[in-house]
């Protein structure tokens, strides 16, 4: 197993508040950084599952920092991609792995960034950067290569990226909802399934109706395993054409950006609301809250783990849950008919509303 050690500083990451973490090129072509790469910098304290963040959407627009110093030993295999591509802005690891040595492999992680011309730095200090992010906020940032030596350079560079819009200005869950319905049917596979968790199959092959904010494909499988027919439709679907599929329940996926300004969405979970039980997940869960008249704020730096700690009040139990979100439920402004049923142990955010009257909840 190769350990990619860079001995060279050959690009850098440069933050909004003017701090820069140099760093060596590892992926994207370095003529392609020249220009820097922009997103909103954040960081995941996976020690795995790097595969699943790259092809989750709800990255969209965001560069990603394991905090987890060795990334890429077991390399990348195309039973574990979330979605039909790779959605980050850019990857920031310690030390990638270039070799990977597991039975699944089918490629290594830099030849997947080369592939998906996904840009990305290694050697950098990642320890120091996410406790950066930990006191100052996700903000946006640059990849550049090569770092330009002068200061007047580097400092043109930083006024261009403070001009830029904040990342979540624009409707990103537009950007990544499929264009056309289509159906799902393949289940979950062994690697897919809890293997603690049995599995309740419904006898009379339901029909779930998913609203596309940015689906993972997890959710789908998880879905036909339980013996659901599943049928996913864009974000601009209406709820009287989703009401005449006679549909058993519906699901609000995940998805990437600030939820208010999400636009149909919150309007048709509203049409849908007591005609026929709703689930959200995530920007699901968001969009249900401001379907109800709720607000959700920007967090400092979000939840971006699978190692999240949640309580649920009624039975007092702990799960410790995987999670991808920057923006949370203002308690505040739910309204008297809806529960809020779990919080995060770390900041007591909002985890979970319940909506006994209308048959909906979400977490």
């Amino acid at each position: 197993m190769s350990i990619f050690s860079p001995s060279k500083k050959t690009g850098a990451l440069l933050l909004a508040d003017g701090t820069i973490f140099p760093g060596e090129v590892f992926g994207a072509e370095t003529s392609k950084l020249n220009d820097g790469v922009l997103g909103e910098v954040v960081f995941n304290t996976s020690m795995s599952g790097y595969q699943e963040i790259l092809t989750d959407p709800s990255y969209l627009g965001q560069i990603v920092v394991m905090t987890y110093p060795h990334i890429g030993n077991y390399g990348i295999n195309s039973g574990d991609s979330e979605s039909r591509s790779a959605f980050v802005s850019g990857f920031i690891a310690h030390e990638f792995c270039d070799q990977p040595s597991n039975w699944r492999s089918e490629m290594s992680l830099g030849e997947y960034f080369r592939a998906k011309q996904i840009p990305a730095l290694t050697g950098v200090d990642t320890r120091a950067l996410t406790r950066h992010l930990r006191d100052k906020g996700a903000m946006n940032a640059l990849i550049v290569a090569p770092l330009p030596e002068s200061k007047a350079e580097i400092d043109k560079i930083l006024q261009r990226l403070r001009s830029l819009p904040p990342f979540g200005d624009r409707d990103l869950v537009a950007e990544v909802s499929c264009r056309e319905a289509y159906d799902w049917t393949a289940p979950a596979d062994e690697r897919h399934q809890a293997w603690n968790v049995p599995t309740v199959k419904a006898k009379d092959n339901p029909l779930v109706v998913v609203l596309d904010l940015g689906v993972k494909q997890n959710m789908l499988r998880s879905l036909v395993s339980r013996g659901c027919k599943v049928r996913v439709v864009p974000v601009t679907t209406s709820a009287a054409d989703i009401l005449k599929q006679k549909p058993k329940g519906v699901l609000l996926t995940n998805g990437p950006g600030d939820p208010a300004l999400v636009k149909h969405a919150p309007d048709t979970v509203k049409e849908l609301l007591g005609k026929v039980p709703v689930y959200g997940i995530c920007m699901g869960h968001q969009i249900l809250a401001h379907a109800i008249g709720a607000k959700t704020f920007k967090m400092k730096f979000g939840h971006h783990g699978a190692n999240q700690p949640v309580l649920d009040i009624k039975s007092g139990r702990v799960m410790i849950s995987s999670q991808n979100h920057g923006y949370s439920i203002d308690p505040a402004t739910l309204p008297a008919f809806a529960k809020v049923a779990q919080i995060n142990l770390n900041d007591q955010s909002v985890e979970s509303i319940e909506l006994p009257e209308h048959k909906a909840f979400s977490v």
